[in-house]
């Protein structure tokens, strides 16, 4: 019988090297299998979309930027409940953790709602705003509209997924993101192309191309959103709900909530708004360049997304360990599992490195997209390992309640060093310049993330001193 090394922790047990490192393990493959599942889908996007050609990958290319501003800002209330909830089940008050859940459904899905009418008021101006071609305006703007209808859904995913996560069980949503990945290949084929005969059988289409693919898209979210909720609120063994417990709203909770979340959400919007800025130097290089750059971020997906899964392991590890009163161990955890992304970025980065034609012929037929996209990912390769150290600290530090720094950082490394570098450099080198600015962007960012991890500032005060 496998034992719960995660339980044993919250018990206070002492856990050797060895279990520690299963622990994170066991936490981090389930989310590590559905990030890879979530690049699947996004490559399988892509190679459908290709099919229209640049100008239908530019469209949705420029305005995508502006759309993960939309989402993370959005998702990042989520975290403020997600922490305390796993705090809360490292304590053993699993009767708070609940109400906790429910106060989190409540107020994210409020927030979602705003930031879905926000969305709807600019989609029509967007990609004039971002300097895009006219030629591809009209799609531009129909899928950011389609995504903005999609917020609440991405929101109740969002918040779903955490809450599992947050009591450990990362296998369900990791299931669940991989039936989506299914799905919104299905939807996508029937929505983006027109009736068709492949080998013989008449396949059926609507034919309406990127907005096709949008609304694939939402379909996917939606059902995979409402089944991660009933699991949640039905079967969930921790967090399900009981008769007889009502929704409390508990003001030092929800204060407790908006000092973790606010945070993230600036740090969210920091990172998505350089994004934006980003692109807007970019558009005027030309179809070309934008698509070339929405292909080499998308095939980059291999490397640091399956960061994100170990970043939501590690928000949940420290979280529960630092609610269990475990100095013994907070601090070295941290180090594990930001240590275990780093080793497996390296992987995926040289990977990437070799097959990164191979990926991107896949994306698009397009020769002179797929060579400028490969040449522009190949600069920021090497650096994939920093990267992903500072995206797993980011969760360590979300698991230990200390927000505010990364957001500091991330804005220190952004705004203060990629976008200036950018601008001259895309003046000079066009989208390569980007890269570069990229590279040495992020090389900055994951030096100073693992200095800030190195010392124990971001660790409880009552834990600061432990060995």
């Amino acid at each position: 019988m496998r034992q719960d090394h995660l339980a044993r922790m919250r018990r206070g047990e002492t856990l050797s090297w060895q279990q520690q490192i299963l622990l994170t393990l066991r936490l981090s493959v389930p989310a590590i299998l559905a990030q890879l599942s979530t690049i699947v889908m996004q490559y399988i996007d892509a190679a459908m979309v290709g099919q229209l050609g640049a100008g239908a990958s530019a469209a949705i290319g420029l305005v995508s930027s502006s759309m993960w501003l939309f989402a993370d800002v959005a998702t990042a209330m989520v975290v403020g409940f997600t922490v305390q909830v796993a705090q809360r089940i490292g304590a053993g008050d699993e009767a708070e953790a609940r109400n906790l859940m429910r106060q989190g459904l409540v107020v994210t899905l409020a927030v979602s709602v705003v930031m879905m009418a926000l969305a709807l008021a600019i989609s029509g101006p967007l990609p004039r705003w971002l300097r895009g071609d006219p030629l591809i305006h009209a799609d531009a703007s129909s899928y950011f509209r389609i995504f903005a209808l999609s917020l609440p859904l991405v929101q109740l995913g969002a918040l779903s997924a955490g809450m599992l996560q947050s009591s450990g069980n990362m296998r369900t949503p990791s299931v669940l993101m991989v039936s989506m990945c299914a799905m919104d290949v299905v939807f996508n084929a029937l929505l983006i192309f027109p009736g068709r005969t492949l080998l013989g059988v008449t396949v059926p289409g609507a034919g309406l191309g990127v907005t096709g693919a949008a609304l694939g898209t939402l379909l996917a979210r939606g059902i995979g959103s409402l089944i991660l909720t009933w699991f949640l609120l039905c079967r969930s063994p921790m967090l399900r709900l009981r008769r007889g417990e009502r929704l409390r709203f508990v003001p030092h909770q929800l204060r407790l909530a908006a000092r973790l979340s606010l945070p993230v959400a600036a740090e969210r919007g920091v990172m998505s708004s350089a994004q934006i800025v980003s692109m807007r130097i970019i558009a005027p290089l030309g179809t070309v360049s934008v698509a070339a750059h929405s292909f080499a971020i998308t095939a980059e997906g291999l490397c640091y997304m399956p960061g994100y899964g170990i970043q939501s392991a590690a928000a949940t590890l420290v979280g529960q360990s630092v609610g269990a009163g475990r100095k013994d161990l907070t601090h070295r955890l941290g180090w594990i599992i930001t240590g275990l992304s780093m080793v497996i970025m390296t992987l995926s980065a040289a990977i990437l490195y070799v097959t990164a034609p191979l990926i991107l012929g896949i994306m698009t037929p397009d020769a002179e997209v797929v060579t400028l996209a490969a040449s522009v990912l190949r600069i920021v390769i090497f650096v994939e390992p920093l990267f992903g150290a500072s995206i797993v600290a980011t969760g360590v530090f979300q698991g230990a309640g200390n927000t505010l720094p990364a957001t500091l950082m991330d804005l220190l490394s952004m705004w203060g060093l990629r976008i200036p570098l950018a601008i001259p450099l895309v003046a000079r080198y066009g989208l390569r310049g980007a890269w570069i600015a990229m590279t040495v962007e992020l090389t900055f960012r994951g030096a100073i993330f693992l200095l800030r991890l190195a010392g124990r500032r971001w660790l409880p005060r009552e834990q600061r001193g432990a060995q």
